[in-house]
């Protein structure tokens, strides 16, 4: 019997398949794979998660057209409008098609109970208690939510520099790593630089890390966004924690998932503000990739051990 977790996310696409111990047998990847709008959003997905499908296939030396004892998909943006397409571009007996958040949970969880927070261009906190029931907290998009994100971050950051140039913030040297990065004269040229197409989100949450070069500078400024960052990601933390758990009788390990926990800042101001049942838990135990595989050995009622350095 053969299984397939797929992890289709907002930059790649990445899918794993194992036997039924628990062995990985074939990996593949792809690219962006999460719109399934009409036209070419669903073409688009309906050819990505198939040539990631094919090419796990041929490297674990089985049949292209090989058909799985279960599947389980984590989607980007939702499952929603895309499990029809799915269904066509996925040979399975069983196939799941859940957020990214779920498997992001059971990879780093082990397939066991917990929360993950993950912070990359957005957040989102995603927690399941022993009992099986789930929660979540945050993951509003970047319009009215998304604290603590990459992009939340930049936001802050800009809002600051902005705030010294024109005199009512104190001074920061994020004006200048900003400037530089966007080939701006001054803050306000930046602000409109920023709301341009040339600078869609994703490329302005990029520019994260020069907040973290600025703090490890000993920028006090930039120290105070990211210490901000790490609060309301572990506000996010909690909240699904008191949640899962109202009277704190069962403690929960918390994951930071994400490029933004890559900063020692963000993370050590995230694991101080975790209060009640939250206990910060460390590193994921795997990708979420091998979270979906998990999920796939779930429904079909088997729980081996995940065998391989993923």
């Amino acid at each position: 019997m053969y299984f397939l977790g797929v992890d289709g996310g907002q930059s790649s696409t990445r899918a794993l398949i194992g036997d039924e111990k628990g062995g990985l047998l074939g990996r593949g990847a792809s690219g962006a794979c999460n719109h399934a709008g009409a036209g070419e959003g669903a073409a688009k997905l309906r050819r990505v998660v198939a040539e990631v499908v094919r090419e796990a296939c041929a490297d674990a030396g089985i049949a292209t057209d090989t058909r799985f004892k279960a599947a389980c998909l984590g989607m980007s943006g939702g499952p929603d409008d895309k499990r029809s397409i799915l269904r066509e571009a996925v040979n399975a007996e069983s196939l799941a098609v859940v957020t990214d958040a779920e498997i992001a949970l059971a990879g780093a969880a082990d397939g066991g109970p917990g929360v993950v927070v993950i912070a990359g261009t957005g957040s989102i906190a995603y927690g399941r208690n022993k009992d099986g029931r789930s929660a979540r907290a945050g993951g509003w998009g970047y319009v009215f939510g998304d604290e603590g994100g990459a992009f939340d971050i930049v936001r802050r950051a800009l809002r600051a520099a902005l705030a010294a140039e024109e005199g009512w913030g104190p001074q920061t040297k994020l004006a200048d790593a900003l400037k530089t990065a966007s080939s701006s004269k001054t803050m306000n040229e930046t602000m409109h630089r920023f709301y341009a197409d040339a600078w869609p989100r994703d490329r302005i949450a990029a520019l994260a890390p020069l907040v973290n070069d600025a703090a490890d500078a000993g920028d006090r400024v930039a120290a105070c966004v990211l210490r901000e960052a790490g609060r309301l990601l572990a506000g996010l933390a909690n909240a699904a924690c008191r949640n899962l758990s109202p009277d704190a009788a069962e403690s929960l390990p918390v994951y930071p998932a994400g490029g933004v926990f890559a900063g020692e800042a963000v993370r050590a101001s995230f694991k101080d503000s975790l209060t009640g049942c939250a206990q910060y838990a460390g590193r994921p135990r795997h990708v979420p990739v091998v979270g979906a595989l998990i999920l796939a050995y779930r429904s079909a009622g088997l729980r081996p051990a995940v065998q391989g350095g993923l």
